[in-house]
Parts: C-alpha cells; structure tokens; sequence
C-alpha cells in the first residue's frame, strides 16, 4: 500500500485542520494508500479523538517533537533534526513512505526536500508547480515560487517537467508550453526570457511562443512558464479572485430583492463558479524536480483542501513523473549547455 507522510504540524490551522483532512482522505482511502500523521504525538491523538469511528482507519502516527513556524527562516528550519517536516521527508529518503504532504512553511518544506531527498538527476532547479483554473479547463503554472531568479536553461526545465506532470495528471499527450512574457511577439521581454524563447524553440516541446498574463486564465497554453518571483505574484493574485468574487455577489445579491429570489434559483450556478477559483479544489502544489513526491499545500488549508492534497500525492506517486522528468532532461541540453551550467555552478553562482 503507498504511504503518505502528512506534516500535522504545519499550516496556518494546525494541527487541527491538517489531521481533520488526514482523516477525510483516509476516510476513502478503499485500500489505496495510509495516511501517515507526522507530528508532536499527544497533539495528534487529542485530535484525532474527536472524530468518530477512526480505529479501522488506515493511519499511524510517527513523532516528531519540533516544529516549523510559519515565519521560520528556512536556514534556521533545517537545523530542526527532529521536526515534523525534516522526520517527514527522512522517512521518505530511507523509502518508508512515497510522498509528503505539508502546509508548513514553504521555503522550509522546499529546503528540507532539496537537502533531504535531492534533485532529479541534470535538474539544476525544483520548480513549485501550480494548477490555475482557464477557460477550457487548467494550466500549470511553474515556477510559482522555489526560485526568484532564473537562468534561461532554469526556464527551458521547468517547461519540460511541467509538461511531463500536466501530461501524466491530466492525459495530454503532448501539452503546449507557453513562455511568460511582457507581449506575445519574440522580441517582447528581458534578456533571460529572449535566450529561453530561442532554446524553446529549438527543443522538442511542443511550445507555443510566449504568453502575456491576460492569456494565462484564458487557457492559451496548458503550461505556462516564468521564475519563481513572477510566478508567486501570479498565484497570490489568481488566489484572491476566489474571495473578490465570493464578497462582491453577496454584496450585489443583498442590494436588490430581485437579485435574491434570482439567486436562490442560480445557486447551483454559483457554486459551480466558486468550485473553479477555489484553491482547496486543487489541494497543493508539487515541489517538481526532486527525488520524490513533495506536494506544497497553502498554509490557510481547510480539511478540504488537506484531503485533495494527499489524493493529489497518491496520484503523482502512481504516476512516477520523476522517471520520465530524468529521461528527458537529457534531451534538452546541449554539451555548450551542459558545461555552462557546471561552470556556474563551479564558480559560486546561485
């Protein structure tokens, strides 16, 4: 049976909201994967006894007596031996467990992956790969956050891994990969991206050009490609719009008498809607590039949101991208290339 290392300790809510998720995702486990609760084990217990019928779930516990604060330097987390998040990822190095899952401090949960489980071999950077709702359906937003800067070969890695997921997680055979950009045209952009738009197109993914931020909701590429700085900004923005929405209908529905009885009848609609641009659909995002499943959730993570996280795990653990992610990764990279990022990286260059 695949395992799955939960954080009870990290989040905004926890462990209160983590190990009530630990418990709905157990709750319907049927026999394809145990939920492993990492954490200061009194707490988890006094937990976990106010639910109901929680014997015959498939989870144990294994204890951890340190914890990461949400404002922790990741510097000074993984000092922490015996926090929850390093006894989580250990447990994963030494094979005891397939995957993460936490709503911990995300550069901490970064940091412990990369030093504990270590990258996919020729990948100079893990990226954090986000799903964003479009028009027609999702896109993959990577880098949205591991990496403030990047180098334009960074880029072209990203691309790759982000096809390789969106392909496995949503059967695309060959998923289109855009560039993010300032405008569409090649010309349009800085530096960096002007070198990754030329080593795209020279490469066998199956890129579109560049994509302005307009385009990324509007579904224009199935994966859209930018540093981890852009990227973050990116995904805080497209998280607030579930909130923006949400208070303006109430607003808008409680101004007009006719706009209540109408909502009475769209409210299906309206849920409908609110599914879409809600985070918690999508549970968390996946630290890609490391030798494992690490899968980032929000710190503000409901039990919801917990719960898809750990089914969004099991999937990528069923999937084993990482295989496909190191096959490629040779292709992309010619012998200038090659000896250029080792000579950086020689040098001192983060």
């Amino acid at each position: 049976m695949i395992e799955i290392a939960l954080d009870a300790m990290g989040g905004d809510n926890a462990p209160h909201d983590v190990v009530h998720g630990g418990i709905e995702a157990a709750r319907i486990s049927k026999g394809r994967y145990k939920v492993v609760l990492v954490g200061n084990e009194e707490a988890i217990h006094r937990e976990v006894s106010r639910h109901f019928r929680t014997d015959d779930l498939p989870m144990s516990i294994v204890h951890a007596d340190q914890a990461v604060d949400m404002n922790e330097l990741p510097s000074m987390a993984l000092k922490k031996k015996n926090s929850s998040i390093a006894v989580a990822i250990d447990l994963h190095k030494q094979g005891k467990v397939n995957a993460v899952v936490s709503a911990g401090n995300t550069g901490a949960v970064m940091a412990t992956a990369i030093f504990g489980l270590k990258r996919v071999q020729n990948i100079r950077r893990p990226a954090i790969g986000s799903i964003l709702p479009t028009e027609n359906g999702r896109t993959l937003l990577l880098d949205a956050g591991a990496n403030v800067d990047c180098r334009p070969q960074d880029l072209l890695e990203f691309g790759m891994m982000g096809s390789v997921v969106f392909s496995h997680l949503f059967g695309v055979e060959k998923p289109t990969i855009g560039l993010l950009s300032i405008g569409n045209e090649k010309s349009k952009g800085n530096e960096v991206t002007h070198k990754a738009h030329d080593l795209f197109s020279a490469s066998p993914l199956n890129f579109a050009g560049n994509v302005e931020g307009g385009d990324i909701l509007g579904g224009a590429t199935d994966v859209v490609v930018c540093d981890g700085f852009v990227g973050n900004i990116v995904l805080k923005f497209a998280e607030s719009l579930h909130g923006l929405f949400k208070s303006n209908l109430r607003r808008l529905v409680r101004k007009y008498l006719f706009s209540q009885i109408g909502a009475v009848l769209m409210k299906p609609t309206f849920d409908g809607i609110r599914k879409v641009f809600d985070y918690q659909e999508y549970g968390g995002a996946p630290l890609i590039g490391v030798q494992g499943v690490c899968i980032i959730a929000h710190g503000r993570s409901t039990p919801k949101a917990i719960k898809n996280a750990i089914l969004a795990a099991h999937k990528m653990v069923i999937e084993n991208v990482n295989k496909e992610i190191s096959e490629k990764v040779g292709l992309l990279e010619s012998p200038e290339l090659v000896c250029g990022s080792h000579n950086s990286e020689n040098s001192g260059e983060a």
